[in-house]
């Protein structure tokens, strides 16, 4: 699969407005998958509903946060933004940007603690067992700013790379919310950029995933398996969907 072509066609048919193709398939699994690792408890077929029709219809008696439903919005607006901006370099104030557009009019944008639109003001961790520790808030900046001079050093930007720049944004933990789904979504987008096939990683993973994270340091190739495991399964789609042509 010529990885160009997918990259043309995502952004070709973000501008058709076209469903039923690459882009339809990236903006409604990416945001379901990414939003229900985080707990929200929209189905597939809600997600697509607020895709196509900015509605959906409730199971019965079900419960619905408002939060849900905003940042379900919020990732096909933050896989927009993603796109629109490939031809640029990563950048912090890049990866500010993709959090404010992900928690723009949610709760927490209203409770001063979140510090939407910058970085986290209070300590955070990475799970409840096993937990991972991650940068104090005022070696936030410093950390990130780290990490984007160390990767920009690369020549040639691998698969490994990425999943190894993942890891090290995750430890930073930067913000105080959005940190996996930003994360996830820039894997995408360094993917595209530099020539390599993405992936989403789906909820149904979502324990190897965690553990990926977690074990990096003592068995990389877990985490790396897993994202590989989820790259065959968009090269696939993007086999399947890709014999769409849409006119400009």
């Amino acid at each position: 699969m010529d990885i160009k072509r997918v990259k043309s066609e995502l952004i070709k048919q973000k501008k058709s407005g076209f469903k039923g193709n690459i882009y339809h398939f990236s903006q409604v699994n990416f945001a379901y998958n990414s939003n229900k690792i985080e707990g929200s408890i929209l189905t597939e077929d809600q997600t697509e509903a607020i895709f196509d029709t900015s509605s959906l219809i409730p199971k019965n008696d079900q419960l619905i946060k408002l939060d849900d439903l905003i940042e379900t919005k919020n990732h096909f607006r933050l896989f927009d933004y993603m796109l629109d901006t490939l031809e640029k370099p990563l950048s912090k104030d890049m990866i500010i940007e993709m959090n404010k557009i992900l928690k723009r009019g949610t709760s927490d944008e209203d409770n001063p603690r979140y510090n939407i639109g910058g970085f986290k003001i209070v300590p955070n961790i990475i799970g409840l067992v096993e937990i991972v520790k991650t940068s104090n808030p005022q070696d936030v900046e410093n950390d990130l700013n780290q990490l984007l001079k160390e990767y920009k050093k690369l020549d040639k930007i691998t698969i490994e790379d990425i999943i190894h720049f993942h890891v090290l944004f995750e430890r930073i933990h930067p913000f105080s919310d959005g940190n996996g789904r930003v994360g996830r979504m820039i894997m995408f987008r360094e993917c595209l950029r530099n020539d390599i096939m993405p992936f989403i990683i789906l909820d149904k993973n979502k324990d190897y995933y965690i553990k990926g994270l977690k074990e990096y340091d003592r068995d990389s190739k877990y985490l790396i398996d897993t994202c590989l495991y989820a790259q065959d399964i968009y090269e696939s789609v993007s086999n399947q969907l890709l014999d769409f042509e849409i006119d400009e």
